[in-house]
């Protein structure tokens, strides 16, 4: 009793006895370029590509595509996220696109390497993890 999807498909009438058949998947616009998002923690990864502005398009992560538990942080996983991801992208027309990485996970490389599977050539790759300086006081040490 898993998730469902399902498409629909709408028919046109152009002329006497003529039907033109299109799928509900068809993009609504065509774009060139965009930057995607991988945020790659040792439990999951996220794979998010948006326009040149920073608008989300698609997403999806390891998580969503049925992996559970500790093989959702594998790098197979995160190679099935960067081909849903380079699919998509594919089908609008995507020519080039900026990377941006985050996190410390062992999805980081594969997930991209997955993208450009399709054909997508990467302009650049900028690694945006976020790192502690100083951070909160250290507990105390324990006394038995």
């Amino acid at each position: 009793m898993g998730k469902t999807k399902i498409t629909t498909e709408k028919e046109e009438v152009l002329k006497e006895g003529e039907v033109k058949t299109t799928s509900s998947k068809t993009p609504k616009k065509k774009i060139t370029s965009g930057i995607v998002y991988v945020d790659a923690t040792f439990n999951n990864t996220k794979v998010l590509f948006a326009d040149k502005l920073g608008n989300t398009l698609f997403w999806s992560s390891s998580g969503s595509l049925g992996f559970k538990g500790a093989k959702k942080g594998t790098p197979f996983a995160a190679s099935k996220v960067g081909e849903v991801i380079g699919s998509k992208a594919n089908i609008l027309g995507v020519k080039d696109a900026d990377v941006v990485v985050r996190g410390v996970g062992s999805g980081r490389e594969p997930a991209i390497r997955a993208f450009m599977g399709f054909g997508i050539e990467i302009t650049s790759i900028k690694d945006a993890t976020p790192v502690p300086h100083n951070g909160p006081k250290p507990k105390k040490p324990r006394r038995v």
